[in-house]
């Protein structure tokens, strides 16, 4: 029996084929290149930009096509950058820092989130820590290798504290509120912007918050790290995804209502008013100077760090970001 096609749909199945066989996005377009993407910590408020950035099309706008999983923590994420199991992710600059004079990882920064650190150590009203020299004797929640704990040592010598006297407890991200909030541990580590989540594990308790910067003011907080070839071998995807990035970063803190419902909808357990508040606590640490990067800065961090002795073999900025892709601040 002979089939006859109608003369429509024999032509809509000849352009799907022709479509299907080119490989190409709608309408013939060049198909999205791949990109692999981990957060800084989790799923938190903090690093809903990215999903800022998916959601309103800023990545596919770049020809990419950018797939988002959570990191935990900067050393974990620099080693699967070095690694090349992802392409992309943020990290603390400091932490970072001292573990490429440790480590040598091919991994450099190629834009910076936050032009101050956020890291801090928190504990909670009623606590008996109210002020850094309280944290001696004291137990630390905090996950291994974490920024907080690997920049620690510099935080207690120019806050005067004994860092031999504060025990750091391995604990994994998202227990580190319950730890705290059930008297597990004295303090955690913890970004500033993490006082709302604290305070609403603790059900109402006010955190104390003892931010590093308030002793460390010239620390950048966290960059975009990726493996160092990258930025060799495809130098232009490295450009165009910090700036799409950077973008979402931009329309975050211009919105952080909108953000913590765009988050939400990528990841379903997450609180969007405890988000926006995280993105609302986040704004002044990215601006002025958005994603910039400074040479001297960097040159005087690393030197900084030497001195308090948390870099014990040579570096240079150029070892620690890439400044051929960056923007200067």
């Amino acid at each position: 029996m002979k089939l006859t096609w109608p003369a429509g749909v024999l032509v809509v199945l000849l352009a799907a084929a022709a479509c299907g066989g080119s490989g190409g996005g709608p309408s013939g377009a060049p198909a999205l290149e791949k990109v692999n993407y981990l957060t800084s910590f989790s799923t938190f408020g903090r690093d809903a930009y990215v999903h800022v950035a998916l959601e309103k099309g800023y990545f596919r706008e770049a020809g990419l096509d950018v797939t988002i999983k959570p990191g935990s923590g900067t050393v974990d994420v620099m080693k699967l950058l070095a690694g090349r199991r992802a392409d992309f992710g943020p990290g603390d600059f400091t932490g970072a820092l001292i573990t490429l004079a440790k480590e040598k990882l091919p991994v450099t920064a190629v834009g910076m989130i936050h032009q101050r650190t956020l890291a801090a150590i928190v504990a909670l009203d009623g606590s008996g820590i109210a002020e850094p020299a309280d944290l001696e004797g004291k137990t630390v929640g905090d996950v291994p290798g974490s920024t907080n704990q690997l920049t620690f040592p510099v935080y207690a010598k120019a806050a005067g504290v004994d860092a031999a006297k504060v025990s750091f407890v391995p604990s994994q991200p998202p227990a580190l509120p319950q730890l705290l909030a059930g008297g597990r541990v004295d303090a955690i580590g913890q970004f500033v912007v993490g006082r709302p989540l604290i305070e609403k594990a603790a059900r109402g308790r006010k955190a104390v918050v003892l931010p590093y910067g308030d002793v460390l003011p010239d620390l950048y907080g966290n960059a975009l790290f990726a493996p160092t070839a990258l930025g060799k071998e495809k130098p232009e995807l490295v450009k165009k995804f910090t700036a799409a990035l950077m973008k979402g970063l931009a329309y975050s803190i211009a919105n952080p209502q909108e953000t913590g419902t765009i988050l939400r909808k990528h990841q379903p357990t997450q609180d969007p008013a405890v988000a926006a508040a995280e993105v609302e606590a986040m704004a002044p640490y990215v601006t002025p100077g958005l994603g910039t990067v400074d040479r001297g800065r960097v040159a005087a961090v690393i030197e900084l760090l030497r001195e308090a002795g948390a870099i014990t073999t040579p570096l240079t900025p150029e070892q620690a970001v890439d400044f051929t892709v960056s923007r200067a601040g």
